[in-house]
Protein backbone atom coordinates (compact mmCIF):
# COMPACT_ATOMS: atom_id res chain seq x y z
CA UNK A 1 0.00 0.00 0.00
CA UNK A 2 2.90 2.34 0.77
CA UNK A 3 4.30 1.84 -2.74
CA UNK A 4 0.89 2.60 -4.27
CA UNK A 5 0.55 5.82 -2.30
CA UNK A 6 4.11 6.81 -3.20
CA UNK A 7 3.47 6.27 -6.92
CA UNK A 8 0.18 8.21 -6.70
CA UNK A 9 1.97 11.11 -5.01
CA UNK A 10 4.63 11.09 -7.75
CA UNK A 11 1.99 11.17 -10.47
CA UNK A 12 0.14 14.05 -8.82
CA UNK A 13 3.39 15.94 -8.31
CA UNK A 14 4.25 15.34 -11.95
CA UNK A 15 0.88 16.78 -12.94
CA UNK A 16 1.50 19.99 -11.00
CA UNK A 17 5.03 20.27 -12.40
CA UNK A 18 3.67 20.10 -15.95
CA UNK A 19 1.02 22.70 -15.12
CA UNK A 20 3.64 24.95 -13.50
CA UNK A 21 5.73 24.69 -16.69
CA UNK A 22 2.79 26.16 -18.60
CA UNK A 23 1.55 23.04 -20.39
CA UNK A 24 -2.19 23.11 -21.02
CA UNK A 25 -4.27 21.22 -18.48
CA UNK A 26 -5.65 18.63 -20.90
CA UNK A 27 -2.17 17.64 -22.11
CA UNK A 28 -0.81 17.65 -18.55
CA UNK A 29 -3.52 15.28 -17.35
CA UNK A 30 -3.15 13.12 -20.46
CA UNK A 31 0.62 12.71 -20.10
CA UNK A 32 0.37 11.81 -16.41
CA UNK A 33 -2.48 9.39 -17.15
CA UNK A 34 -0.45 7.75 -19.93
CA UNK A 35 2.55 7.30 -17.62
CA UNK A 36 0.32 5.81 -14.95
CA UNK A 37 -1.42 3.57 -17.47
CA UNK A 38 1.80 2.02 -18.75
CA UNK A 39 4.12 1.96 -15.73
CA UNK A 40 1.69 2.00 -12.83
CA UNK A 41 -1.20 -0.32 -13.68
CA UNK A 42 0.43 -2.00 -16.72
CA UNK A 43 -2.46 -1.66 -19.17
CA UNK A 44 -2.21 -1.27 -22.98
CA UNK A 45 -2.21 2.14 -24.65
CA UNK A 46 -5.44 1.16 -26.43
CA UNK A 47 -7.17 1.81 -23.10
CA UNK A 48 -6.91 5.53 -23.93
CA UNK A 49 -9.21 5.10 -26.92
CA UNK A 50 -11.64 2.89 -25.00
CA UNK A 51 -11.86 5.32 -22.07
CA UNK A 52 -12.20 8.38 -24.31
CA UNK A 53 -14.95 6.73 -26.35
CA UNK A 54 -16.90 5.61 -23.30
CA UNK A 55 -16.75 9.07 -21.71
CA UNK A 56 -17.67 11.06 -24.83
CA UNK A 57 -20.13 8.70 -26.51
CA UNK A 58 -23.15 10.59 -25.20
CA UNK A 59 -26.04 12.07 -27.19
CA UNK A 60 -26.65 14.49 -24.32
CA UNK A 61 -23.23 16.06 -24.84
CA UNK A 62 -24.29 17.30 -28.28
CA UNK A 63 -26.35 19.94 -26.48
CA UNK A 64 -23.14 21.65 -25.40
CA UNK A 65 -21.82 22.86 -28.80
CA UNK A 66 -25.35 23.82 -29.86
CA UNK A 67 -25.88 26.02 -26.81
CA UNK A 68 -22.40 27.50 -27.22
CA UNK A 69 -23.16 28.28 -30.86
CA UNK A 70 -26.46 29.91 -29.87
CA UNK A 71 -24.63 32.14 -27.40
CA UNK A 72 -21.81 33.07 -29.76
CA UNK A 73 -24.21 34.00 -32.56
CA UNK A 74 -26.28 36.22 -30.27
CA UNK A 75 -23.16 37.71 -28.72
CA UNK A 76 -21.23 38.36 -31.91
CA UNK A 77 -24.18 40.06 -33.61
CA UNK A 78 -24.42 42.77 -30.94
CA UNK A 79 -27.40 41.57 -28.93
CA UNK A 80 -25.41 42.12 -25.75
CA UNK A 81 -25.26 45.88 -26.26
CA UNK A 82 -29.03 46.02 -26.69
CA UNK A 83 -29.47 43.80 -23.67
CA UNK A 84 -27.30 45.94 -21.42
CA UNK A 85 -28.93 49.18 -22.59
CA UNK A 86 -32.42 47.77 -22.02
CA UNK A 87 -31.64 46.44 -18.54
CA UNK A 88 -30.06 49.78 -17.59
CA UNK A 89 -33.35 51.55 -18.37
CA UNK A 90 -34.98 49.53 -15.58
CA UNK A 91 -32.21 49.48 -12.98
CA UNK A 92 -30.45 52.78 -13.71
CA UNK A 93 -32.50 54.78 -11.17
CA UNK A 94 -31.45 52.55 -8.24
CA UNK A 95 -28.34 53.13 -6.08
CA UNK A 96 -25.52 51.74 -8.19
CA UNK A 97 -28.07 51.09 -10.93
CA UNK A 98 -25.53 50.68 -13.74
CA UNK A 99 -23.62 48.10 -11.71
CA UNK A 100 -26.93 46.36 -10.99
CA UNK A 101 -27.61 46.36 -14.72
CA UNK A 102 -24.39 44.41 -15.17
CA UNK A 103 -25.63 41.81 -12.67
CA UNK A 104 -29.08 41.50 -14.27
CA UNK A 105 -27.55 41.53 -17.75
CA UNK A 106 -25.27 38.65 -16.81
CA UNK A 107 -28.26 36.65 -15.62
CA UNK A 108 -29.97 37.10 -18.98
CA UNK A 109 -26.72 36.60 -20.88
CA UNK A 110 -26.25 33.34 -18.97
CA UNK A 111 -29.55 32.12 -20.44
CA UNK A 112 -28.12 32.80 -23.90
CA UNK A 113 -24.58 31.57 -23.44
CA UNK A 114 -23.83 29.69 -20.21
CA UNK A 115 -20.14 30.65 -20.30
CA UNK A 116 -18.64 32.64 -17.43
CA UNK A 117 -15.55 33.80 -19.32
CA UNK A 118 -17.61 34.98 -22.28
CA UNK A 119 -19.79 36.99 -19.89
CA UNK A 120 -16.77 38.64 -18.27
CA UNK A 121 -15.19 39.61 -21.59
CA UNK A 122 -18.49 40.81 -23.03
CA UNK A 123 -19.51 43.06 -20.16
CA UNK A 124 -15.96 44.26 -19.71
CA UNK A 125 -16.07 45.54 -23.28
CA UNK A 126 -19.60 46.98 -23.44
CA UNK A 127 -20.45 47.93 -19.85
CA UNK A 128 -17.31 49.16 -18.14
CA UNK A 129 -16.51 51.98 -20.62
CA UNK A 130 -20.05 53.30 -20.05
CA UNK A 131 -19.65 53.03 -16.27
CA UNK A 132 -16.29 54.77 -16.34
CA UNK A 133 -17.60 57.55 -18.57
CA UNK A 134 -20.52 58.19 -16.22
CA UNK A 135 -18.23 58.47 -13.19
CA UNK A 136 -18.54 55.08 -11.48
CA UNK A 137 -15.70 54.00 -9.25
CA UNK A 138 -13.49 51.59 -11.27
CA UNK A 139 -13.31 49.33 -8.24
CA UNK A 140 -17.11 48.97 -7.99
CA UNK A 141 -17.61 48.61 -11.73
CA UNK A 142 -14.86 46.06 -12.27
CA UNK A 143 -15.85 44.14 -9.13
CA UNK A 144 -19.45 43.86 -10.31
CA UNK A 145 -18.38 42.59 -13.74
CA UNK A 146 -15.87 40.10 -12.33
CA UNK A 147 -18.35 38.66 -9.80
CA UNK A 148 -21.41 38.59 -12.04
CA UNK A 149 -19.86 35.92 -14.25
CA UNK A 150 -20.85 33.36 -11.61
CA UNK A 151 -24.43 33.70 -12.88
CA UNK A 152 -23.73 32.31 -16.35
CA UNK A 153 -22.91 28.76 -15.15
CA UNK A 154 -25.94 28.83 -12.81
CA UNK A 155 -28.71 30.21 -14.99
CA UNK A 156 -29.72 27.51 -17.51
CA UNK A 157 -28.52 26.46 -19.99
CA UNK A 158 -25.25 26.02 -18.09
CA UNK A 159 -22.43 24.45 -20.10
CA UNK A 160 -20.63 23.44 -16.89
CA UNK A 161 -23.70 21.63 -15.55
CA UNK A 162 -24.21 19.90 -18.91
CA UNK A 163 -20.62 18.60 -18.78
CA UNK A 164 -21.00 17.55 -15.14
CA UNK A 165 -24.29 15.75 -15.82
CA UNK A 166 -23.01 13.96 -18.91
CA UNK A 167 -19.80 12.89 -17.17
CA UNK A 168 -21.52 11.64 -14.03
CA UNK A 169 -24.66 10.26 -15.66
CA UNK A 170 -27.08 12.73 -14.03
CA UNK A 171 -30.24 14.12 -15.62
CA UNK A 172 -29.38 17.30 -17.52
CA UNK A 173 -32.95 18.56 -17.18
CA UNK A 174 -32.78 18.20 -13.38
CA UNK A 175 -29.43 19.98 -13.24
CA UNK A 176 -30.55 22.88 -15.42
CA UNK A 177 -33.75 23.25 -13.40
CA UNK A 178 -31.78 23.08 -10.15
CA UNK A 179 -29.63 26.03 -11.15
CA UNK A 180 -32.51 28.42 -11.88
CA UNK A 181 -33.65 29.45 -8.37
CA UNK A 182 -30.12 29.57 -6.86
CA UNK A 183 -29.15 31.67 -9.89
CA UNK A 184 -31.93 34.16 -9.13
CA UNK A 185 -31.06 34.30 -5.41
CA UNK A 186 -27.43 34.80 -6.40
CA UNK A 187 -28.43 37.72 -8.62
CA UNK A 188 -30.41 39.34 -5.79
CA UNK A 189 -27.58 38.90 -3.29
CA UNK A 190 -25.04 40.42 -5.67
CA UNK A 191 -27.34 43.40 -6.20
CA UNK A 192 -27.75 43.81 -2.45
CA UNK A 193 -23.96 43.80 -2.13
CA UNK A 194 -23.85 46.77 -4.52
CA UNK A 195 -26.50 48.62 -2.52
CA UNK A 196 -24.61 48.05 0.74
CA UNK A 197 -21.33 49.29 -0.76
CA UNK A 198 -23.00 52.39 -2.20
CA UNK A 199 -24.77 53.17 1.08
CA UNK A 200 -21.48 52.86 2.97
CA UNK A 201 -19.62 54.97 0.40
CA UNK A 202 -21.86 57.14 -1.81
CA UNK A 203 -18.80 58.47 -3.66
CA UNK A 204 -18.57 55.15 -5.52
CA UNK A 205 -21.32 56.24 -7.91
CA UNK A 206 -22.34 59.44 -9.74
CA UNK A 207 -25.72 61.10 -9.57
CA UNK A 208 -28.55 58.68 -10.37
CA UNK A 209 -30.01 58.90 -13.89
CA UNK A 210 -33.74 58.36 -14.30
CA UNK A 211 -35.54 57.10 -17.38
CA UNK A 212 -39.17 57.61 -18.37
CA UNK A 213 -41.63 54.74 -18.50
CA UNK A 214 -41.82 55.23 -22.26
CA UNK A 215 -38.07 54.63 -22.55
CA UNK A 216 -38.32 51.54 -20.34
CA UNK A 217 -41.09 49.89 -22.33
CA UNK A 218 -39.35 50.73 -25.60
CA UNK A 219 -36.24 49.01 -24.27
CA UNK A 220 -38.28 45.88 -23.53
CA UNK A 221 -39.61 45.81 -27.07
CA UNK A 222 -36.07 45.95 -28.44
CA UNK A 223 -34.99 42.75 -26.69
CA UNK A 224 -38.36 40.99 -26.56
CA UNK A 225 -37.68 38.66 -29.54
CA UNK A 226 -34.45 37.45 -27.95
CA UNK A 227 -36.10 37.05 -24.55
CA UNK A 228 -38.84 35.02 -26.25
CA UNK A 229 -36.17 32.82 -27.81
CA UNK A 230 -34.59 32.12 -24.41
CA UNK A 231 -37.97 31.52 -22.75
CA UNK A 232 -39.03 29.21 -25.58
CA UNK A 233 -35.87 27.10 -25.40
CA UNK A 234 -35.99 26.74 -21.61
CA UNK A 235 -39.75 26.20 -21.67
CA UNK A 236 -39.32 23.38 -24.18
CA UNK A 237 -36.80 21.69 -21.86
CA UNK A 238 -38.63 22.17 -18.56
CA UNK A 239 -42.03 21.46 -20.09
CA UNK A 240 -40.82 18.08 -21.32
CA UNK A 241 -41.52 18.91 -24.95
CA UNK A 242 -37.89 18.49 -26.02
CA UNK A 243 -34.70 16.97 -24.77
CA UNK A 244 -31.91 19.46 -23.95
CA UNK A 245 -30.18 18.52 -27.22
CA UNK A 246 -33.32 19.12 -29.30
CA UNK A 247 -33.98 22.42 -27.53
CA UNK A 248 -30.36 23.48 -28.09
CA UNK A 249 -30.69 22.73 -31.79
CA UNK A 250 -33.92 24.75 -31.93
CA UNK A 251 -32.24 27.64 -30.09
CA UNK A 252 -29.26 27.65 -32.43
CA UNK A 253 -31.53 27.63 -35.50
CA UNK A 254 -33.82 30.37 -34.18
CA UNK A 255 -30.85 32.54 -33.17
CA UNK A 256 -29.67 32.38 -36.79
CA UNK A 257 -33.13 33.37 -38.05
CA UNK A 258 -33.45 36.22 -35.55
CA UNK A 259 -30.08 37.77 -36.24
CA UNK A 260 -30.66 37.32 -39.97
CA UNK A 261 -34.01 39.06 -39.62
CA UNK A 262 -32.36 41.98 -37.81
CA UNK A 263 -29.79 42.23 -40.59
CA UNK A 264 -26.91 41.59 -38.16
CA UNK A 265 -25.75 38.20 -39.43
CA UNK A 266 -22.78 38.22 -41.80
CA UNK A 267 -20.55 35.49 -43.12
CA UNK A 268 -17.63 36.67 -40.96
CA UNK A 269 -19.78 36.59 -37.82
CA UNK A 270 -21.02 33.10 -38.70
CA UNK A 271 -17.46 31.92 -39.30
CA UNK A 272 -16.19 33.45 -36.06
CA UNK A 273 -19.08 31.94 -34.08
CA UNK A 274 -18.47 28.48 -35.53
CA UNK A 275 -14.74 28.68 -34.76
CA UNK A 276 -15.42 29.79 -31.16
CA UNK A 277 -17.86 26.92 -30.77
CA UNK A 278 -15.34 24.37 -32.05
CA UNK A 279 -12.58 25.74 -29.81
CA UNK A 280 -14.62 25.70 -26.60
CA UNK A 281 -16.19 22.31 -27.33
CA UNK A 282 -12.98 20.54 -28.30
CA UNK A 283 -11.10 22.05 -25.35
CA UNK A 284 -13.79 20.87 -22.91
CA UNK A 285 -14.24 17.37 -24.29
CA UNK A 286 -10.50 16.74 -24.53
CA UNK A 287 -10.09 17.60 -20.84
CA UNK A 288 -13.11 15.45 -19.99
CA UNK A 289 -11.64 12.43 -21.82
CA UNK A 290 -8.23 12.82 -20.13
CA UNK A 291 -9.84 13.32 -16.71
CA UNK A 292 -11.79 10.09 -17.19
CA UNK A 293 -8.55 8.34 -18.14
CA UNK A 294 -6.65 9.50 -15.03
CA UNK A 295 -9.66 8.51 -12.92
CA UNK A 296 -9.46 5.03 -14.49
CA UNK A 297 -5.75 4.83 -13.63
CA UNK A 298 -6.18 5.79 -9.97
CA UNK A 299 -9.30 3.66 -9.59
CA UNK A 300 -7.58 0.59 -11.09
CA UNK A 301 -4.68 1.08 -8.68
CA UNK A 302 -7.00 1.27 -5.69
CA UNK A 303 -5.97 4.85 -4.82
CA UNK A 304 -9.42 6.45 -5.14
CA UNK A 305 -11.07 3.95 -2.73
CA UNK A 306 -8.17 4.53 -0.34
CA UNK A 307 -8.65 8.32 -0.41
CA UNK A 308 -12.40 7.93 -0.10
CA UNK A 309 -12.14 5.76 3.02
CA UNK A 310 -9.60 8.11 4.59
CA UNK A 311 -11.73 11.24 4.10
CA UNK A 312 -15.00 9.61 5.16
CA UNK A 313 -13.41 8.33 8.37
CA UNK A 314 -12.33 11.83 9.40
CA UNK A 315 -14.15 12.78 12.65
CA UNK A 316 -15.66 15.96 11.21
CA UNK A 317 -18.96 14.75 9.77
CA UNK A 318 -20.57 15.36 6.40
CA UNK A 319 -20.63 19.15 6.61
CA UNK A 320 -17.07 19.26 7.88
CA UNK A 321 -15.98 17.34 4.78
CA UNK A 322 -17.95 19.73 2.57
CA UNK A 323 -16.20 22.58 4.36
CA UNK A 324 -12.84 20.99 3.52
CA UNK A 325 -13.86 20.85 -0.13
CA UNK A 326 -14.80 24.55 -0.09
CA UNK A 327 -11.42 25.45 1.42
CA UNK A 328 -9.69 23.28 -1.19
CA UNK A 329 -11.54 24.99 -4.04
CA UNK A 330 -10.82 28.43 -2.60
CA UNK A 331 -7.07 27.86 -2.72
CA UNK A 332 -7.13 25.91 -5.99
CA UNK A 333 -9.07 28.79 -7.51
CA UNK A 334 -6.00 30.98 -7.11
CA UNK A 335 -4.44 28.91 -9.89
CA UNK A 336 -7.25 27.11 -11.78
CA UNK A 337 -10.67 27.91 -13.26
CA UNK A 338 -13.86 26.05 -12.31
CA UNK A 339 -13.74 23.78 -15.37
CA UNK A 340 -10.17 22.70 -14.65
CA UNK A 341 -10.96 22.07 -10.99
CA UNK A 342 -13.98 19.99 -11.95
CA UNK A 343 -11.88 17.65 -14.07
CA UNK A 344 -8.92 17.61 -11.67
CA UNK A 345 -10.80 16.90 -8.46
CA UNK A 346 -14.02 15.07 -9.30
CA UNK A 347 -12.36 11.67 -9.85
CA UNK A 348 -11.50 11.84 -6.13
CA UNK A 349 -14.37 13.99 -4.84
CA UNK A 350 -17.36 12.23 -6.43
CA UNK A 351 -16.86 8.82 -4.70
CA UNK A 352 -16.80 10.69 -1.37
CA UNK A 353 -19.94 12.70 -2.26
CA UNK A 354 -21.76 9.51 -3.25
CA UNK A 355 -20.66 7.69 -0.07
CA UNK A 356 -21.92 10.59 2.05
CA UNK A 357 -25.33 10.20 0.35
CA UNK A 358 -25.29 13.81 -0.84
CA UNK A 359 -27.78 14.59 -3.60
CA UNK A 360 -25.76 14.79 -6.82
CA UNK A 361 -28.02 17.40 -8.40
CA UNK A 362 -27.65 19.64 -5.33
CA UNK A 363 -23.90 19.11 -5.27
CA UNK A 364 -23.59 20.13 -8.93
CA UNK A 365 -25.19 23.50 -8.23
CA UNK A 366 -23.13 24.04 -5.07
CA UNK A 367 -19.94 23.20 -6.94
CA UNK A 368 -20.73 25.76 -9.65
CA UNK A 369 -20.72 28.45 -6.97
CA UNK A 370 -17.73 27.07 -5.05
CA UNK A 371 -15.76 26.78 -8.28
CA UNK A 372 -17.09 30.07 -9.65
CA UNK A 373 -15.85 32.11 -6.72
CA UNK A 374 -12.42 30.68 -7.43
CA UNK A 375 -12.15 32.72 -10.60
CA UNK A 376 -12.24 35.88 -8.45
CA UNK A 377 -9.33 34.96 -6.17
CA UNK A 378 -5.84 36.29 -6.99
CA UNK A 379 -3.12 35.79 -8.02
CA UNK A 380 -4.41 33.88 -11.06
CA UNK A 381 -8.19 34.20 -10.82
CA UNK A 382 -9.36 33.66 -14.39
CA UNK A 383 -12.14 36.28 -14.31
CA UNK A 384 -9.66 38.83 -13.00
CA UNK A 385 -7.19 37.96 -15.76
CA UNK A 386 -9.83 38.08 -18.51
CA UNK A 387 -11.14 41.42 -17.27
CA UNK A 388 -7.64 42.84 -16.98
CA UNK A 389 -7.06 41.81 -20.60
CA UNK A 390 -10.18 43.74 -21.63
CA UNK A 391 -9.42 46.87 -19.52
CA UNK A 392 -5.60 46.84 -19.23
CA UNK A 393 -5.44 50.49 -18.13
CA UNK A 394 -6.57 49.41 -14.63
CA UNK A 395 -4.15 47.31 -12.53
CA UNK A 396 -5.01 43.79 -11.42
CA UNK A 397 -5.01 45.02 -7.82
CA UNK A 398 -7.95 47.35 -8.51
CA UNK A 399 -9.96 44.52 -10.09
CA UNK A 400 -9.16 42.09 -7.26
CA UNK A 401 -10.04 44.63 -4.55
CA UNK A 402 -13.30 45.39 -6.32
CA UNK A 403 -14.23 41.72 -6.59
CA UNK A 404 -13.35 40.82 -3.00
CA UNK A 405 -16.57 42.17 -1.32
CA UNK A 406 -18.65 40.11 -3.76
CA UNK A 407 -17.28 36.87 -2.31
CA UNK A 408 -19.59 37.44 0.69
CA UNK A 409 -22.89 37.06 -1.26
CA UNK A 410 -21.50 33.98 -3.00
CA UNK A 411 -20.79 32.26 0.31
CA UNK A 412 -24.15 33.42 1.65
CA UNK A 413 -25.85 31.75 -1.31
CA UNK A 414 -23.92 28.54 -0.66
CA UNK A 415 -24.99 28.72 2.99
CA UNK A 416 -28.61 29.23 1.91
CA UNK A 417 -28.41 26.10 -0.23
CA UNK A 418 -26.96 24.10 2.66
CA UNK A 419 -29.71 25.25 5.06
CA UNK A 420 -32.49 25.11 2.44
CA UNK A 421 -31.49 22.46 -0.14
CA UNK A 422 -34.97 22.68 -1.67
CA UNK A 423 -33.91 25.95 -3.29
CA UNK A 424 -32.11 23.71 -5.77
CA UNK A 425 -34.23 20.56 -5.53
CA UNK A 426 -37.80 21.90 -5.55
CA UNK A 427 -38.02 22.71 -9.27
CA UNK A 428 -36.44 19.41 -10.47
CA UNK A 429 -38.86 17.58 -8.18
CA UNK A 430 -41.79 19.55 -9.57
CA UNK A 431 -40.80 18.87 -13.17
CA UNK A 432 -40.31 15.22 -12.36
CA UNK A 433 -43.83 14.99 -11.03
Amino acid sequence: MGAEIGMAVLLIMGLFVLLALGLEIAWSIGIVALVGLIWYIDQPVSQIAETAWSSLNSFTLTAMPLFIFMGTILGNTGVNERLFAAVDKWFGHLPGGLAMSVIAGNAIFGAMCGSAMAATATFGKIAFPVMEKKGYSPRLGLGAIASADILSPLIPPSILLIIYGSWQGISIVDLLAAGLIPGLTMMILLMLAIVVQVKLNPDLIPKVVRYSWQQRFKAILEVLPFAALIAGVLGAIFGGFMTPTEAAALGAFLSLLLTLGYGRLTFNILKRSLLETVKVTSFSLFIMAMATLISHVFNSAGIIPLIKDFVINLPIGKYGILGLFFVMYFFMGMFFDSWSMLFLTFPFVMPIIISLDINLVWWGVVYVMAGGQASMTPPFGLSLAVLHGVVPWHPMETIARGAFPFLIPIYLNILLLMVFPQLALWLPGLLGG
